[in-house]
């Protein structure tokens, strides 16, 4: 699927981004602890499809268990508009409630049981998806 230019960031503006995705957002629902928590509906793009704007001194990053995952949010709003998973250390988990309006034609969200992480993620194809096709 073709792919479009996305704008997106915090509520406050302090943090704006752009990614490179399909119109259709194919984006992920984890039961994980903090997903949870967080509702962090999220999909995953490679780090080459993501370009931070502006904003990297107004993120601050919350780290828990292995460490791998980095939960960056607007130290101003609060807002985590896109993050480092554990499942992709290489790429982007961006949250499509935060894109401008616009260029999304639909966000298709598919379940992941997160709760047994380990056990589930070998099963799953969300490890590649931030590989460059």
């Amino acid at each position: 699927m073709e792919e479009v230019c996305h704008m997106g960031g915090c509520h406050c503006g302090a943090v704006r981004f752009r990614v490179y995705a399909p119109r259709i957002i194919k984006a992920i629902d984890c039961n994980c602890s903090i997903c949870k928590k967080k509702q962090n509906i999220h999909f995953i793009v490679p780090e080459s499809k993501f370009e931070l704007i502006k904003g990297q001194e107004n993120l601050t990053t919350y780290t828990f268990n292995t460490g791998v995952a980095k939960h960056t949010f607007c130290k101003i709003c609060g807002v985590q508009s896109f993050y480092r998973p554990r499942s992709n250390p290489d790429g982007y988990g961006v949250m499509p409630h935060c894109l401008d309006q616009g260029t999304v034609e639909r966000v298709d969200i598919e379940k992941f049981e997160g709760e047994q992480w380990e056990q589930n993620i070998v099963s799953s194809d969300i490890a590649s998806r931030s590989k460059v096709n």
